[in-house]
């Protein structure tokens, strides 16, 4: 079990994970400059759109949040968190009403709120990180009865994964039930509730599989990627190119030619491979260890949390943050079958920039209050 500690407040924010966070800032900018300057070029005839953009509605308000929510006590968000929860839930409800959802591509994952456009699923992965704390803390040793703690559980993750399903996004889903019962583990729940958890969900990821045929595509081009390389494979294929093709110090900043319009999605779910194409192993190797300082920070901050609330709101941020970046550069090398899920802090995307930018100040605010031996 994790360690508790009670602390008093009037600590600076942790100095290891901003300094983490301000580099992967940088290092996803740069990239973005880099990796999107032909298709900037080519859809708005700015070299650098994609970058600026990046800069002005993600990096921006996500840092001046950051700044605010870092110097708000962390038990303001088990207030809210109830509130926020079924907010996030709505959003997720209006992106198949006609005037509030956008589609694109067959997919209806954008809100379009006049002036404001962003995608619920980033929302959610915040609200039911606080959501989940508050009730884990409420249920105490009831988690440990199967009906009272399992059940619940599987129901609330049942209800946010049906409406992730219908977008549909499975790549997203896979990364909230991931946190969502790494959550549930370090609670203290038994070994076999989870198994029988793991069971079911294994079960329903083969059916969605099964019932889509574009996502049985991703896992055939995953066992075999010479199996349709112009076709179902050609991602995989061109995003394995340009990792090979950078080898250990790569072709250099800004000489990939995978960006020339070969390698899908340059500064979104494919920007590791750029990376690697133009900085090679040695700069693909430290964006990773970046990611693994930050996950060894995070852990400590949760360990010496002051209670249990902030402890599974600490664990939650860090595994989010951690295991999407672990699943966007595994499939990328081709380890896993391609998510489309990106790259936190480096990938193109303005929501997704701001909620975790968020989700590192409540972080901060926590770190405020332990004390490491």
């Amino acid at each position: 079990m994790i360690k508790t500690k009670n602390n008093k407040d009037g600590k600076k924010p942790d100095a290891a994970v901003l300094t983490i966070v301000f580099l992967l800032l940088a290092f996803g900018l740069t990239m973005i400059a880099s990796a999107g300057v032909i298709l900037s070029k080519t859809k708005f005839e700015d070299e650098y759109f994609f970058f600026k953009h990046q800069l002005l509605y993600g990096v921006l308000p996500g840092l001046l949040i950051l700044y605010f929510v870092q110097k708000i006590n962390y038990k303001w968000w088990k207030k809210v968190a109830v509130p926020f929860f079924f907010l996030a839930l709505v959003t997720l409800i209006l992106v198949f009403i006609p005037g509030f959802g956008t589609s694109l591509q067959g997919a209806s994952r954008w809100l379009d709120l006049g002036p404001i456009s962003f995608q619920p699923t980033e929302m959610m992965k915040l609200a039911l990180i606080l959501y989940l704390a508050v009730w884990i803390e409420s249920r105490g040793e009831r988690l440990k009865k199967f009906t009272e703690g399992t059940v619940p559980f599987a129901l609330i993750l049942g209800l946010v994964g049906f409406l992730v399903m219908k977008q549909p996004d499975m790549g997203t889903l896979g990364l909230i039930v991931i946190v969502a019962v790494s959550m549930f583990f370090v609670s203290g729940v038994p070994i076999t509730f989870l198994a029988s958890l793991s069971v079911v969900g294994i079960f329903l990821f083969y059916l969605f599989i099964r019932l889509a045929p574009y996502r049985m595509n991703r896992i055939l081009s995953f066992l075999d990627p010479g199996i349709d390389p112009q076709g179902i494979g050609y991602q995989i294929n061109q995003a394995l190119i340009a990792v090979g093709t950078g080898g250990i110090f790569g072709l250099g900043l800004g000489h990939s030619r995978q960006k020339f319009n070969y390698l899908p999605e340059p500064v979104g779910d494919s920007i590791f491979a750029v990376t690697a194409e133009e900085l090679g192993l040695i700069g693909a190797g430290f964006l990773v260890f970046l990611f693994f300082l930050l996950a060894m920070r995070g852990f400590k901050i949760a360990r010496y949390a002051p209670d249990r609330f902030s402890q599974l709101v600490a664990i939650g941020i860090v595994c989010w943050i951690v295991f999407q970046a672990l699943i966007n550069i595994m499939a990328i090398i081709g380890l896993i079958p391609l998510t489309g899920i990106p790259l936190p802090f480096v990938s193109y995307g303005s929501t997704s920039m701001v909620f975790i930018l968020t989700a590192v100040g409540i972080l901060l605010n926590i770190s405020k209050y332990s004390r490491a031996e």
